[in-house]
């Protein structure tokens, strides 16, 4: 995968003097003292981290944690006071006007929480707007554009002006405007936050979707644990400019460092953040249709189960057999394909508890999870899905 981002003891801090306030921050004097002492404020303080090619790393914490001001960081937007900040390996603090220019306008690309956009240019035109200033040939830019504005679901929206369009769709033209200039880095501030719930949810799960077929390296800064945890491969948590944790979404949730990110994940809605992976587990008992019935009847004997799920050669699940079906089967004289039922749940890893819930109230049978070749990756019990709702 590689190292895409490496952040390095960065610290930022606001003020006339900020390199004369580095002692006092080595020295652990709090964010709170230097600004009544010195009127310095502390933004970021001694922050490290690397993200992976193709991750989506989130940055979360409430207001005034310093998230916004480190995201600003990456792109330069705010010049670290002391600290290193590699990108494919080099230093970009160390880059003069002209490197900084090219890496702005071809390898980072960030998205705003209030959109940005031109009330003057119509919806193509905003997009068209990077590629612009980068000299692209018109031809040329007009036609990335349109392919970009069709890939987050805004075909047909080319001609329209900003104030036109819904907020959630005023985001995608934010968002269409960033990938146009093809980045390999895409910084996200808040982007989702103006928007209502509704809406919300539909772009996070767009940004997941145009995820899953650009492989962007992104950095995505929010207050909402849901949304961190939802969106997040890892995420880190911040407090007073210091970053208080990073793990994925589950470590947080099973291993709290401290009381701060205790308190943080006590009341978060886990049925919007864990999937079906993480909660399904692999079948202690399966059969193959080769196998036949008393193979079938001796598996369900041994694990103590009253139906089990039957596969082909290749694992991919064929039906499910319970047991009372099988011994009267077998005292017939028919074989194991005659009983398969049907009549079960089947989902994705990616599925969220929140979908699950019905199924698992429903269903007499466990839900089986599976891939997209309808391979059995798993199974998930009623027990599983309710457990992990407190």
């Amino acid at each position: 995968m590689g190292i895409k981002v490496k952040v390095e003891n960065v610290t930022k801090i606001f003020g006339r003097n900020p390199k004369s306030i580095l002692p006092k921050i080595k020295k652990g004097t709090s964010k709170e003292t230097i600004l009544a002492e010195t009127g310095h404020a502390v933004g970021v303080n001694n922050v490290s981290f690397e993200v992976n090619k193709g991750e989506i790393f989130v940055i979360m914490g409430l207001s005034g944690s310093g998230k916004s001001t480190l995201i600003r960081c990456l792109n330069l937007l705010n010049k670290p006071t002391e600290g290193k900040i590699f990108i494919d390996g080099e230093n970009i603090i160390d880059y003069d006007n002209k490197q900084l220019k090219e890496f702005r306008q071809k390898k980072v690309a960030m998205v705003f929480q209030h959109f940005g956009l031109f009330t003057h240019r119509t919806v193509l035109n905003n997009v068209v707007y990077g590629l612009e200033i980068r000299g692209i040939p018109e031809e040329e830019r007009y036609e990335i554009a349109r392919k970009t504005l069709a890939s987050v679901g805004l075909e047909g929206w080319e001609d329209k002006y900003p104030n036109q369009l819904s907020g959630g769709m005023q985001q995608r033209v934010g968002l269409a405007r960033a990938l146009a200039n093809d980045p390999d880095i895409l910084l996200m501030d808040e982007p989702f936050s103006a928007l209502d719930p509704l809406i919300k949810r539909e772009m996070q799960q767009e940004l997941l979707d145009i995820q899953s077929r650009l492989k962007k390296t992104i950095i995505f800064i929010t207050h909402d644990i849901n949304e961190a945890f939802k969106l997040g491969e890892r995420v880190a948590i911040m407090k007073d400019g210091i970053i208080e944790q990073i793990d994925t979404p589950d470590e947080i949730l099973a291993a709290p460092k401290n009381e701060y990110i205790k308190n943080f994940v006590r009341d978060i809605d886990r049925s919007k953040i864990l999937q079906a992976k993480n909660i399904m587990f692999k079948p202690s008992a399966l059969v193959s249709i080769k196998d036949g019935l008393k193979i079938a009847i001796k598996e369900m004997e041994q694990s103590g189960i009253s139906s089990i799920f039957v596969v082909d050669t290749d694992r991919k699940l064929l039906g499910l057999i319970t047991i009372d079906d099988a011994l009267k089967a077998l005292k017939e004289n028919h074989k194991l394909k005659d009983i398969l039922i049907h009549d079960y749940f089947t989902t994705g890893p990616e599925t969220y508890i929140q979908e699950l819930i019905p199924m698992a109230t429903e269903s007499k049978y466990p839900i089986a999870v599976m891939d997209e070749e309808n391979r059995l990756l798993g199974i998930i019990v009623r027990v599983s899905v309710l457990s992990n709702l407190v």
